[in-house]
């Protein structure tokens, strides 16, 4: 016999999904479906919640309660960056390889750095801040007009100082 169901336990189930978009059902009820949830339901709840990220890969967390889903966005560092850039929406089905050659301005890796300190590893926000250059870097964009690698670099000589910011403590999920 199956253990009793406990309305009180919290589960939380995180998945990448296209912002905008509801996902195929195929892919959320193997996750879901031992929950007691329906992935149609919930495949609708995470394309209303993920509207500004339209068709961008977005990473999702579903807290699960005494069968009710809250759907919050966990956006990385390349999406946010993929944002920032203010590209118009494509369609995923029929344009393929894109290349995101835009400009984004230094302010807005610094606004992005502050999103991502909470979950970033660096000791400082200048390791932060460079965390999220390298992402802009891979992604193929510049800042204010250069390569993020010299902004980098301006960094580790001390030519450009980097104003620290302490992230407000994140809350502790239970597993």
């Amino acid at each position: 016999m199956p253990p009793k169901f406990d309305p009180t336990a919290i589960s939380y189930v995180c998945m990448r999904a296209i912002g905008g978009e509801v996902g195929a059902t195929s892919s959320l009820a193997p996750k879901l479906g031992p929950l007691g949830l329906s992935p149609k339901k919930i495949g609708e709840d995470i394309a209303k919640n993920t509207q500004d990220w339209k068709g961008l890969k977005i990473t999702v967390q579903l807290k699960i309660q005494n069968r009710k889903a809250t759907v919050s966005v966990v956006p990385s560092a390349s999406s946010q960056v993929i944002k920032a850039l203010k590209e118009p929406v494509r369609d995923r089905k029929k344009v393929k390889n894109v290349i995101h050659d835009g400009n984004v301005t230094y302010e807005d890796i610094y606004e992005i750095a502050k999103v991502m300190r909470p979950r970033s590893m660096a000791r400082k926000m200048s390791g932060t801040v460079k965390e999220i250059l390298g992402t802009a870097q891979s992604v193929g964009c510049t800042v204010d007009g250069v390569s993020p690698h010299d902004i980098i670099d301006e960094i580790n000589d001390g030519t450009r100082e980097v104003e620290d910011y302490d992230a407000p403590p994140v809350e502790k999920k239970d597993d």
